[in-house]
């Protein structure tokens, strides 16, 4: 996607220098700082402290993990113990261990000195790969918005809740929940977004910072807000993304994606989930009791981060000196809750057999 009309991928790689290049995230909306990833460390360091962050996005840098890991040393014990390496960094996002896996797989039966082009090949497959999703997916969402924007009085727009940022950010291109919007508005539909702040790292503003730079329609707003917006009319439909999604259609997403769910069905607001394929996790069914919720620093809750005065990007502490904070950086909304699930071969139901009537040849694997 673009910023200030220049075209933009959150990651690529600089073959001049050998290294992946990110756009680091802890520093948006304000800044567009783009930084180096060199080392085995540095891709740990990017995924931990979300420097790069969404679960596709973290998916593919960690396969550029692996390359330069097998660049470094090509053999068996550095294989797996990088792969041990970048696992532990993030525990809820299923893409980390889906492209962890699928490197592992692919190079253990490769002799050590073809190792490392073989990683990179790969990684940049893995890319392109979520690119292509992304967009597929923006098709058949495409397709929902059109079909509200037929039932609305000429002119009016179709108002969209989104929750945190499953933005081209968030990904390599596209975006996920983003994507049918970006798509929508493309076709020339007249679109509203209600773009969540998702507390406590407000990643939503990144999503209003992309629909910005892309000329979509949209408002901020606090967490709290999305119940009163639908109970007034307000919402025509909700999109959202997933970190993890068990093979029943249980969806694990950022913190607050429950309530809104709860709040759209309680007000007849179809609630949708812009699912990858990589994100099902088929070797898990009950989301709520098996799912490791990552518990992140309070600091992220305790503090604020935002632009002064002076322009500087500054950290605040909103909360008494002293007081300590929880933050379970996911929630689980149970499959009864989603309208349906939108991915990159259709839409479906959020059951076992919607989900497997899509993706046949990955539920046979599971079994």
């Amino acid at each position: 996607m673009k910023i200030d009309g220049r075209h933009y991928r959150s990651l690529w790689w600089n073959a001049t220098a050998d290294v992946l290049e990110i756009i680091d995230q802890r520093w948006l909306p304000h800044e567009l700082r783009i930084q180096p990833v060199a080392t085995l460390q540095d891709f740990a360091d990017a995924i931990r402290e979300m420097r790069v962050r969404g679960a596709p996005l973290i998916g593919a840098t960690a396969a550029y993990g692996m390359a330069r890991a097998m660049a470094d040393d090509p053999s068996d014990q550095a294989l797996d113990a990088a792969h041990r390496f970048l696992s532990d960094t993030r525990p809820t996002a299923v893409n980390l261990r889906w492209a962890l896996d699928r490197c592992r797989d692919a190079l253990r039966p490769l002799p050590p000195d073809r190792r490392a082009a073989a990683a990179l090949e790969l990684a940049h497959a893995i890319a392109e790969e979520d690119v292509e999703i992304n967009r597929r997916i923006g098709e058949h969402g495409l397709k929902l918005i059109r079909d509200i924007a037929a039932r609305k009085p000429a002119g009016e727009p179709v108002r969209i809740l989104t929750h945190c940022n499953a933005g081209w950010i968030a990904t390599v291109d596209w975006g996920t929940a983003t994507s049918p919007i970006y798509q929508a508005h493309d076709a020339g539909i007249a679109l509203h977004v209600w773009v969540d702040e998702t507390r406590p790292r407000n990643q939503g503003a990144l999503t209003a910072w992309e629909l910005g730079s892309h000329g979509v329609p949209h408002a901020y707003v606090v967490d709290n807000a999305g119940g009163h917006l639908m109970q007034h009319g307000l919402v025509d439909m909700v999109i959202v993304g997933t970190d993890r999604t068990t093979r029943r259609g249980d969806v694990c997403n950022k913190i607050g994606t429950y309530l809104k769910a709860l709040a759209a069905r309680d007000n007849g607001v179809p609630f949708y989930v812009a699912l990858p394929s990589p994100t099902i996790d088929w070797t898990v069914a009950d989301g709520v009791a098996e799912i490791p919720i990552e518990e992140r620093a309070a600091a992220e809750v305790t503090h604020v981060q935002g632009r002064a005065a002076d322009g500087r990007v500054a950290s605040v502490q909103v909360t008494p000196r002293g007081t300590g904070a929880a933050n379970p950086a996911f929630d689980v909304t149970p499959a009864r809750l989603v309208t349906a699930l939108i991915t990159e071969r259709g839409i479906c139901p959020a059951t076992p057999e919607g989900l497997a009537g899509l993706f046949p040849e990955l539920a046979r694997a599971a079994e």
